[in-house]
């Protein structure tokens, strides 16, 4: 069992950052591959970013990857989302996953536990 508590998320103008966080807890979490999705109103939820904890591979969706950077802190089982450059279609939940097989990074459905989510709001 893996827990995944998210924070850090808010209100900002166009063009600010964000770091939100997801404090991973429980058995064996270090095997996972680590995962952030969002989710705006009336849409279906998306692949943002993922990491593995060596921090040797990371992926990221093509609508955030020169703006977006995955990492972890091993020491603290804890992975951020630094958000740069942010636009009003970055508004969502954005949620943290934890994906035991490691494939099919950017399909919500492989993720084994997730967040409940924090709110990341972009005004313009």
């Amino acid at each position: 069992q893996v827990q995944l508590v998210e924070s850090g998320g808010g209100l900002v103008q166009a063009g600010d950052s964000l770091r939100p966080s997801c404090a991973a807890s429980g058995r064996a979490v270090s095997t996972y591959v680590m995962g952030w999705f969002r989710q705006a109103p009336g849409k279906e939820r998306e692949f943002v970013a993922a990491i593995n904890w060596s921090g040797r591979g990371t992926w990221y969706a093509d609508s955030v990857k020169d703006r977006f950077a995955i990492s972890t802190d091993n020491a603290k089982n804890t992975v951020f989302l630094q958000m740069n450059r942010l636009n009003p279609e970055d508004t969502s939940i954005y949620y943290c996953a934890a994906n035991s097989w490691g494939q099919r990074l950017n399909s919500a459905s492989v993720y084994d536990y997730w967040g409940r989510g924090t709110q990341v709001t972009v005004s313009s």
